[in-house]
């Protein structure tokens, strides 16, 4: 009996240890540190959804000095978590990323504006010092700023541009007049300041009609040609729906899961619980597929950008639809 016992153990660790090789091993590096905009992912791998679906998912975490593109091309990850103006700028620039899945179908981000400046307006802009983050995130507002007619140059008739951290101190400490927030994060960061939503004013891209595509999932291009990584990609994606699906129904427990893989300690559960509570109104509705027209507004914002545009000439083969509707026929 006892040998029989042991033979079967035996057989158990062989058939174990052989579904873990068998499991598809992807990494995933995202656009920013651990947070609730990233929740989808996070709680993927902690409710069994990616080891449901055969892979072994790695999620990298991101950081200031860590550009989702340069690690894709360097081999570093298999898909990343991008904002389309920075994929767009990067595929133009010659490394052929493509957009596989569109989980976010809205913009967090705004510009929040003292009220004490007296902006009411984006026509208040003028003569003011406006806080903007780069590292592919100012395309988008250069872009704006075009539009509207404002140099980005200083002066009385332009707006001056300080390169924006990642925190809020410029508007705090009255640097700037407006700085650069999303929606989930950085306005929350103020209140939670001491700022108060009255002495505010927030210009949302949405709907100052310049909002560009965020937090799609991309791949270099030459890996769609195999059919195996369509397969593995399409797995992902649906994996990943399922995650964000549960956040958004289980909000609460999705910020806690994101404290849970927070290796800084940085986080605090109730700013994630609030920063869940908005993000999921970007992923509302949203089963990954790209909505090809705000695709394309996309393009065209970028395309604005006066004698320094964010891209010169549209882009062919920028997205495809390949790995969502390979994952719509998965069940």
């Amino acid at each position: 009996m006892k040998k029989f016992l042991m033979a079967a153990a035996a057989a158990g660790a062989l058939l174990v240890s052989g579904s873990a090789a068998m499991a598809e091993a992807v990494k995933l590096q995202l656009k920013w540190v651990t947070q609730a905009q990233f929740a989808g992912y996070y709680v993927a791998a902690a409710k069994g959804f990616y080891k449901d679906a055969g892979l072994d998912v790695t999620i990298l975490p991101g950081g200031p000095d860590i550009n989702p593109q340069q690690v894709l091309a360097g081999g570093g990850a298999d898909v990343v978590v991008d904002w389309m103006p920075s994929a767009l700028a990067t595929r133009e620039k010659g490394s052929p990323v493509v957009n596989i899945a569109q989980p976010f179908k809205k913009s967090g981000m705004m510009l929040t504006c003292r009220k004490d400046t007296g902006i009411t307006s984006p026509a208040d802009f003028k003569g003011k010092t406006l806080g903007v983050w780069f590292f592919g995130n100012e395309y988008p507002f250069l872009s704006w700023m075009s539009q509207l007619g404002l140099p980005t140059t200083g002066g009385a008739d332009g707006v001056t541009v300080i390169k924006q951290g990642f925190n809020v101190d410029p508007l705090l400490q009255k640097q700037a007049d407006c700085i650069s927030t999303m929606t989930y994060n950085e306005y929350w960061q103020l209140i939670e300041a001491g700022m108060k939503p009255e002495e505010l004013i927030t210009f949302k891209y949405e709907d100052q009609g310049v909002a560009t595509l965020e937090d799609g999932l991309y791949v270099l291009e030459d890996k769609l040609k195999d059919p195996a990584f369509v397969e593995t990609m399409a797995k992902f994606v649906k994996a990943s729906e399922k995650g964000w699906d549960y956040a958004r129904a289980n909000g609460d427990e999705a910020a806690q899961i994101v404290i849970d893989n927070d290796a800084s300690g940085a986080q605090t559960i109730e700013h994630q619980k609030r920063m869940m509570e908005e993000v999921n109104k970007l992923t509302d509705g949203s089963d990954g597929t790209l909505d090809v027209a705000a695709a394309e507004r996309t393009v065209e914002t970028l395309m604005k950008g006066g004698s320094d545009p964010v891209i010169t000439k549209k882009p062919e083969g920028a997205w495809t639809s390949v790995v969502t509707d390979k994952a719509k026929t998965l069940q």
